[in-house]
């Protein structure tokens, strides 16, 4: 009676969570007693398919994952099986229904503060693993505990071509701080026509369908380039009522000016996320304001205009606002969380292997993820990957606290204030500065 009691609680729990975020991701937690905190967790299964059962949330690697589990089973005699999910599944949702079921994964993804937050007590404490000192990028709790396995790594930062750059002279590694930034522009907008460029930067403010990259990913070096990767010190500031730093942001806004300034005027305002990224794969663009992720869609929708353009070398700068500022902002976009379970010990040690050599080959050379991990003998067939590569080996990287942002800053406030600032209606940084100050203010206070 009383297990009754306490499913019956928790399809509760889950019924009013669900009706009060929507039905989305960041629903409320399966838990128990929401005055102690504890859990009211079924005790987990058993998976029906093999000893463990992983939920993996990117089906276009689900052949490669298959293909690591069979070379697991064959090592070690434990099976994994694996289970994708997309075509626009809610999989927080699924896995609410697994755990309902007593069917819960021993492994699954997770993609933000909100989907870990549904499992609050109820996952395994991975800070101790072997693979926990090979990597900055474990999702850790508010307690510091690592409760998310790394598996594949973006990176956010000034993309460059790398051809263009050496025609023109210039050396990336030299461009180390706002002066030599505009140096390196300035010259490259003289040698414009000699180096077939439309532009010095691809670079859109257009508010519409592209706030996201200038109110969330550009807004992200503001918040933590050049810093420790544990270092909060600018999104602690603005979790406290919308606080901006006026020195550091004015340093940002003077490098948004520059970018205003050389960009392409036909993207500035006005432009596509495909017509940014084509323009830089056809090497019209020495610099872009994307991250990693435009490597697959280089080599894929826009592969002919990239091959055309001679496959160039890219790389990545640091967004170097300040002289000295030597990061670029890398994360997981999701993790891998470990029920605790029977089955705890075996999930973790499939995940050690995982971080190993062997199942890095997988990882990296079969399902084409960039690395997190520092000891990682493989590069991914991916643009990017290289300098991603070289920049977590290095330990210079940054982290992406602008995922804990108050939701929708990006599309509320911030992108229509880049539009404006590239249109002149905010006319130079300071005002920039005083406007982003007021406004995000004013919208932590609602």
């Amino acid at each position: 009676m009383k297990k009754k009691l306490m499913a019956l609680a928790l399809v509760s729990a889950m019924v009013l969570g669900l009706t009060a975020c929507g039905g989305g991701a960041s629903s409320s937690a399966p838990a128990g007693d929401a005055g102690t905190g504890e859990a009211a967790a079924p005790a987990a299964t058993a998976s029906t398919d093999g000893d463990i059962r992983l939920v993996n949330g990117k089906i276009e690697v689900d052949a490669a994952l298959k293909a690591a589990a069979a070379a697991y089973k064959e090592e070690t005699g434990v099976s994994v099986a694996i289970e994708s999910m997309g075509g626009g599944v809610n999989i927080q949702d699924t896995l609410k229904g697994y755990y309902q079921a007593d069917n819960m994964p021993d492994i699954f993804v997770c993609g933000s503060d909100a989907d870990f937050g549904n499992w609050t007590g109820l996952l395994a404490d991975l800070s101790n693993e072997p693979w926990a000192a090979d990597t900055d990028a474990g999702y850790k709790d508010a307690d510091g505990k690592i409760i998310g396995f790394p598996y594949t790594t973006e990176a956010i930062g000034l993309a460059y071509n790398a051809d263009i750059l050496e025609k023109a002279g210039i050396d990336p590694a030299s461009i180390t701080g706002p002066e030599s930034m505009k140096a390196a522009f300035e010259t490259l907008d003289a040698k414009k026509d000699e180096l077939g460029l439309t532009a010095v930067i691809g670079w859109c403010c257009e508010a519409k369908d592209l706030y996201w990259s200038t109110g969330s990913h550009s807004f992200a070096n503001y918040l933590d380039a050049g810093l420790d990767r544990d270092d909060t010190t600018y999104s602690d500031m603005l979790a406290d009522g919308g606080k901006i730093d006026a020195e550091r942001f004015q340093h940002y806004a003077e490098m948004v000016a520059l970018f205003n300034q050389y960009s392409d005027p036909a993207l500035l305002t006005s432009g596509t996320y495909d017509q940014q990224i084509l323009g830089f794969a056809s090497g019209k663009y020495a610099f872009v304001t994307q991250g990693s992720w435009i490597g697959a869609t280089m080599t894929s929708d826009d592969k002919a205009e990239y091959e055309a353009a001679g496959n160039f070398k890219v790389g990545m700068i640091p967004y170097a606002f300040e002289e000295g500022i030597d990061t670029i902002l890398t994360n997981s976009p999701s993790w891998w969380a470990v029920f605790e379970s029977d089955n705890t010990q075996k999930a973790k040690d499939f995940l050690t292997w995982l971080a190993g050599d062997a199942g890095q080959k997988f990882l990296v050379e079969d399902a084409g993820f960039i690395s997190p991990f520092k000891s990682c003998a493989y590069v991914a067939d991916d643009p990017f990957a290289q300098t991603i590569t070289d920049y977590t080996a290095a330990g210079k990287t940054s982290s992406w606290h602008w995922l804990k942002n108050k939701a929708s800053l990006d599309q509320n406030v911030l992108g229509q204030l880049y539009l404006d600032y590239a249109l002149g209606s905010i006319p130079d940084a300071a005002t920039f500065t005083q406007v982003v100050s007021d406004q995000v203010a004013n919208y932590y206070a609602q």
